[in-house]
């Protein structure tokens, strides 16, 4: 879809030329407007008459009204004018504009949209227009091929524009590859993907094999590939923005192309949905496609261990011990556990970067969505300021996570007679206790875990990827470059461990 951004007011929206127009109408309560223009006063009108309710989102629809060029017009409020309720408001309107079929749709603010407001547009029109096509034989693309967005000052807003658009072409990469079945997504293809990215400024990509992977003493993520006959790939990506003595912040995504449980057999019900058990990857690969239209100020390091789960006659089996990349034991009691597994020798990698901060995104556990349900992802961290920096990151992009606990207590059910650890303890606290897991391989940065089993994709009729959580990880990385963190992050590790415990819902 192609974006624009341009200057205009509500007069001059009356005559822009598209096959729909989307007016969102600012607040009931907020001062009447002083232009007496042909949108003005729809707007006035419909509200005068109650056709045009306060919450955002509600819509009235009009054809061909006088005075508007535009054949379609949708009225839509936006609540209290918020990038929420724009959100809102934008994902209905263009829900609704899509029956249709229009080729180019334009959004202007019969309200003030401030750079935060314009991001939530841009990134919702996407969202509420994204059509999956690949594995179809007769694909039928999003209609809207050009989307204008009006504002009153285009050049005061063009370098929050340009992000959005950069987040969009991310967001929409990571549900491309989150939402290919299988058998169109082996580690070999998604290891492909991101070699293509390192067309981009500033990226490169390396990718190891199983010989290499072998080399490097990885025994944990090895052992989870060895029953599936898809060899595994590790793809290093690397993004240069800043410079080269600048500690870089390293993303590690769990690439479980497709995961049957292994010995431990998931139900059959739904497995289908287990092809987006690599949407922590998916979420990396559109950070990086991001990054290289931004090109921000800073360096970032991505890891992206990628296999399939499956079960032969290799395959790991429940009580099996394996050795990690840092040389710990593992017993594995259940091999419906693996994306920890392969999670804990990339975190070991990872070490070598002598990162400013380490952030890993997982669809790790189903007891994540009990506790959070789709709204916000789990976040676990050893770092305050790093999970403070998150949180935020969250609720600008409004991509939300919730601080869970990382309590010492929790760690207990790992224990094990026959290993250093076991890979499950019991069904309680189970986000949590996968969450401590992880912390064993971490101890040498801060560190943050991101669980997004409940957010990275939709079950149902709308199933499908969200992209999430792209919009939190750009918002942080961008705002890191931005303040100078970064740059000013010492090289050596150090360690902030906090045992304070967080309300989970």
């Amino acid at each position: 879809m192609d974006f624009q951004l341009k200057t205009l007011s509500t007069t001059q929206a009356a005559t822009e030329k598209c096959d729909v127009l989307i007016v969102l109408a600012g607040p009931a309560n907020s001062p009447d407007s002083p232009s007496k223009d042909a949108i003005a006063t729809l707007v006035a009108e419909a509200r005068k008459a109650g056709d045009l309710g306060d919450k955002a989102g509600k819509l009235l629809s009009l054809y061909r009204p006088a005075g508007i060029v535009a054949p379609r017009v949708l009225l839509v409020s936006s609540g209290d004018g918020k990038p929420a309720a724009v959100r809102s408001s934008v994902l209905a309107a263009v829900g609704a504009a899509k029956a249709s079929d229009p080729r180019r749709v334009a959004i202007v603010g019969a309200l003030d949209i401030d750079a935060a407001g314009l991001r939530s547009a841009v990134i919702a029109a996407a969202d509420a227009s994204y059509v999956y096509t690949t594995t179809k034989s007769k694909a039928e693309p999003r209609s809207i091929r050009q989307l204008v967005v009006g504002v009153a000052d285009a050049a005061s807003l063009r370098a929050a524009f340009d992000e959005a658009v950069a987040t969009v072409a991310g967001i929409e990469l990571a549900k491309e590859w989150a939402n290919r079945p299988g058998n169109h997504c082996t580690p070999t293809l998604l290891a492909e993907a991101a070699r293509e990215l390192a067309a981009l400024p500033g990226v490169k990509c390396e990718v190891l094999g199983p010989k290499e992977v072998e080399k490097l003493g990885m025994g944990a993520f090895r052992a989870v590939a060895q029953g599936s006959a898809e060899p595994l790939r590790f793809v290093v990506l690397r993004y240069h923005g800043g410079p080269k003595t600048q500690a870089p912040v390293v993303l590690v995504g769990k690439g479980i192309t497709f995961d049957t449980g292994g010995v431990s057999l998931k139900p059959a019900a739904e497995m289908d949905e287990m092809k987006f058990d690599m949407c922590g990857a998916a979420s990396v690969l559109g950070v990086f496609r991001a990054l290289g239209a931004i090109r921000p100020a800073l360096n970032v390091v991505g890891l992206i261990p990628t296999c399939e789960n499956m079960n032969d006659g290799r395959a790991i089996k429940p009580g099996d011990v394996i050795t990690s990349m840092s040389g710990q034991t593992i017993e594995i009691l259940n091999t419906d556990a693996e994306g920890r597994l392969i999670l804990c020798d990339a975190l070991s990698y990872a070490k070598r970067f002598e990162p400013a901060a380490v952030v890993d995104i997982a669809t790790l556990t189903g007891a994540c969505v009990v506790a959070l349900g789709g709204v916000r992802s789990g976040l676990f961290s050893t770092d305050d300021a790093l999970a403070d920096a998150l949180m935020a990151a969250g609720e600008a992009s409004q991509d939300r996570c919730w601080r869970m606990p990382l309590d010492e207590d929790y760690a207990e059910g790992l224990k094990t007679n026959f290993a250093d650890v076991a890979n499950v303890a019991g069904r309680a606290g189970g986000a949590v206790t996968a969450a401590k897991f992880l912390q064993r391989f971490a101890e040498d940065f801060p560190w943050a875990h991101l669980d997004i089993a409940g957010t990275a994709w939709k079950s149902g009729s709308a199933k499908g990827a969200t992209g999430r959580p792209v919009g939190l990880l750009l918002s942080y990385l961008l705002t890191r470059a931005r303040q100078g963190a970064a740059e000013a992050a010492p090289r050596k590790s150090r360690k902030t461990v906090t045992s304070r415990t967080r309300q989970a819902a």
